[in-house]
């Protein structure tokens, strides 16, 4: 094996190490950006319904106010849900490929013209 190929085979692992790395840090980025949705679902489950007990015992459901807090911290959970599960279908994560490949190719047209 020459020096050459050697240099390129070692270059080629320090890539695909590189590689891995960056795919094992979006994982990781992932399952925490998961694991903190999970965890703000739970505590709005717990905490609406322990709202809704004292919302009970104390006027028997004669005047629900506890669906008011319900409602406000279900919509920052629905806002939430779409971050973490990327379901805008506007400016989501596919959209941002889709516009950086677009000005990726732009930029290559643009060098080929120099």
């Amino acid at each position: 094996m020459s020096i050459f190929n050697y240099h390129i085979s070692a270059n080629t692992n320090i890539m695909e190490n590189t590689d891995k790395e960056s795919k094992y840090i979006r994982a990781r980025g992932r399952v925490d950006e998961l694991k903190k949705f999970y965890g703000n679902l739970t505590s709005y489950v717990l905490v609406i319904s322990g709202l809704a007990l004292i919302n009970y015992l104390t006027t028997g459901f004669g005047y629900m106010w506890f669906l008011w807090a319900a409602f406000g911290w279900g919509i920052g959970i629905v806002f939430h849900a779409l971050k973490t599960f990327d379901l805008n279908p506007f400016f989501g994560k596919q959209w941002e490929k889709r516009k950086i490949e677009e000005f990726m190719k732009e930029d290559e047209q643009n060098d080929k013209w120099r």
